[in-house]
């Protein structure tokens, strides 16, 4: 008994401690390799996957948080998906829910910044492996449960089986992914919003819930999807 006491005593220390930080170079690379997976079209439409389930992930989150019912979540091999809860379809616990999807890939792309910053790689990846494991139970079709399950497992892997500078090149590239990667749909947006396309978006869902331009809820996505990564690069970058 307490030889068990103690090795979750020290596993838990592992998780909340603080781990060495990896040389500028490493941070730097795995900008780079962030940037090499987000800005070419090609690479960009399969590594959209990941921002996808931080996207519906947002939507149900909050959706939770807010008291709705949270029914499932179906994420598609054309890097869209979509999430379904039920209570009001107005006031703010909708439009909160409505809100999310854009946000939540800069913001968790930010939050993992403050973790990494403060030297808590380990703790990064295992919150990041419980959240796409609690994701994964209300996924209601195969491939987005494949798409998640193979997420986890990455995760899963590098937190059990990688070194301690494995670990952190990975949870750099994850990071640094969400801050980048969490620009780029809003752009996508406005650009098929020019072109008469996504009339049924989160923006203009946001419009009909709030009477508030359309235009103004994608500055809004803009805005906190930049300050994000400006402000989580200086975290990483240790500006």
């Amino acid at each position: 008994m307490e030889s068990t006491a103690s090795s979750l005593s020290s596993l838990w220390d592992e998780v909340v401690g603080t781990q060495p930080d990896p040389d500028l170079w490493v941070v730097i690379a795995t900008l780079v390799a962030a940037l090499a997976v987000t800005v070419p079209h090609g690479l960009w439409r399969i590594s959209r996957n990941a921002v996808t389930i931080a996207h519906e992930g947002g939507h149900g989150l909050v959706a939770l948080l807010t008291g709705r019912q949270l029914t499932g979540i179906r994420l598609h091999s054309d890097t869209s998906g979509l999430t379904v809860s039920r209570g009001k379809p107005h006031g703010i616990g909708m439009i909160l829910t409505a809100a999310a999807g854009y946000t939540a890939p800069p913001l968790l792309g930010l939050g993992g910044a403050a973790l990494l910053g403060t030297g808590r790689i380990t703790l990064l990846l295992w919150l990041a492996t419980l959240l796409l494991l609690a994701m994964l139970v209300m996924i209601r079709n195969a491939y987005g449960a494949l798409t998640v399950v193979l997420t986890g497992s990455a995760f899963l892997l590098v937190s059990w089986l990688a070194g301690p500078q494995v670990q952190a090149a990975f949870a750099y590239a994850v990071v640094w992914f969400l801050l980048v990667g969490g620009v780029r749909p809003a752009f996508e947006l406005q650009a098929k919003r020019r072109r008469g396309g996504a009339g049924d978006s989160d923006a203009d869902q946001l419009s009909r819930l709030t009477h508030v331009p359309a235009g103004l809820w994608l500055f809004l996505f803009h805005a906190v999807s930049l300050c994000a990564l400006i402000g989580g690069g200086r975290w990483l970058l240790r500006w």
